[in-house]
């Protein structure tokens, strides 16, 4: 089916040394044909697909030195005819550019509009534009190996196996259900129920992954907390390897969240270091308690930093409000006394960056977990989670109704664990989920 042309900056807005106008649609070689003038003998017409021609790109205004790429349909990744412009990256010659493919027809693209296309055209599933746009976004190593699980089509080739095997007992009952006379209840249902097993196994299976997947994706939110003066400020800036906090032997120097990012082996830290938590008279300091109070709750992690040279009730007090959250114990300052806590996981020394590096892998350990393959495959998107537990759920209600009432009844759990499952590979997904994700993208992608 024939579609408009669009046409996009697939580069950004920004200075830089190239940048690429894409075009996309039924016709894009013709705009082509009007702007681009090739150096060699070969007309634009008649240019071989997926090959770079370099020439002159008549803007109207002006004229740039660029070259032209035509993609032809399906084999591009839109599904239809593409024509891309790569020139040199000034803002102004970008948008010279863009403008006038414009004044020769196309219309601009909205956020995404290239990759709906592409999911349109089946070039792509549901859940591969969403591991694209991962991709895009990720700031870390971890990231962009979970969005590139989604992309490559890994989550939808398992989703699909699934739904094909409720297909295959609905299938079944079907048959049951059309010819009665054959008796075959009893062999139906078995069936049903070792299939149906297999179902729920390997959508567990792939459940159990999201807690690490997620923290790949998103990252580990750190709060740092301990009284006053106990050097988690100090540990902050050794963490981070430079001087991000300001240090002071004075008690309540900290009174907001100061924060640092870093990675550890490939997967993204945020360190929130709060306000030291105590009992104070001044306003300006509780508001800085309560703020680190609210960081805490939305950690995933707590480091607890205690003074190995000053002890006390307080540390108690600090340590039962936090014990039973994902939780270490550092005992810090371990340069000025030997003294120890039983309570402590690790004992560090920030001013002398001792035992820094062993703190970091134990931070790794407590929240990605010891051993994790990276290279794995993981659920990592929350939308993907939700539909999962859903599809388990009816999968379950199914499987503890076999015995007990007629198969068309526990068909309508089957079809609506199906449909579930669908909302991830696309087949099922609402306009609603389909905007939603597509609006998550640029204008040129």
């Amino acid at each position: 089916m024939a579609s408009e042309n669009i046409a996009a900056i697939s580069t950004g807005l920004v200075a830089s040394g190239v940048a690429v106008i894409r075009i996309s649609g039924d016709s894009p070689q013709k705009i082509a044909e009007k702007m681009f003038r090739p150096s060699g003998h070969t007309a634009v017409k008649d240019f071989e697909p997926n090959k770079m021609y370099v020439g002159e790109i008549e803007c109207g205004g002006f004229t740039d030195t660029g070259m032209c790429v035509y993609f032809k349909g399906p084999k591009s990744f839109t599904g239809e005819d593409t024509v891309e412009f790569h020139c040199h990256g000034g803002t102004a010659i970008a948008k010279g550019v863009l403008k006038r493919t414009f004044e020769l027809g196309a219309r601009p693209a909205v956020n995404g509009e290239f990759t709906r296309r592409a999911f349109m055209n089946g070039k792509l599933s549901l859940s591969s534009a969403e591991g694209l746009i991962d991709i895009i976004n990720s700031e870390s190593e971890s990231g962009v190996r979970a969005g590139y699980y989604l992309y490559r089509e890994k989550l939808t080739v398992k989703i699909s196996a699934v739904q094909d095997k409720l297909l295959d007992v609905l299938s079944e009952i079907d048959a049951d259900m059309d010819f009665p006379e054959e008796d075959l209840t009893v062999s139906s249902t078995e069936t049903a129920k070792t299939i149906l097993g297999d179902c729920e196994r390997e959508i567990s299976d792939l459940l159990k992954t999201f807690r690490t997947g997620r923290v790949l994706k998103n990252g580990v939110k750190v709060g740092i907390a301990g009284k006053p003066n106990t050097g988690k400020s100090s540990l902050l800036n050794a963490l981070l390897n430079y001087d991000k906090a300001i240090v002071s032997d004075i008690a309540g120097t900290t009174r907001d969240v100061v924060e640092g990012v870093i990675d550890i082996s490939g997967v993204r830290f945020y360190f929130s270091d709060t306000a030291g938590i105590r009992d104070s008279e001044d306003v300006i300091e509780r508001i800085g308690v309560g703020i680190s109070e609210k960081i805490l709750n939305e950690s995933d992690l707590v480091l607890l930093v205690l003074d190995a040279s000053d002890i006390d009730g307080e540390d108690e007090k600090i340590y039962s409000r936090v014990k039973d959250k994902n939780c270490l114990v550092v005992l810090n300052k371990t340069d000025k006394t030997s003294v120890k806590d039983g309570r402590a996981d690790i004992e560090v020394s920030a001013l002398n960056k001792t035992n820094i590096e062993q703190l970091k892998q134990a931070i790794y350990n407590k929240t990605v977990g010891a051993g994790i393959d990276l290279n794995g495959d993981f659920l990592c998107e929350e939308r993907h989670y939700d539909a999962l537990i859903r599809a388990l759920e009816k999968i379950r209600n199914a499987l503890s109704a076999a015995d007990k009432v007629s198969l068309d009844l526990i068909a309508i759990d089957i079809k609506g664990a199906w449909d579930a499952l669908g909302e991830i590979s696309g087949k099922t997904a609402s306009e609603e989920i389909i905007n939603n994700i597509f609006a998550k993208f640029c204008v040129g992608k």
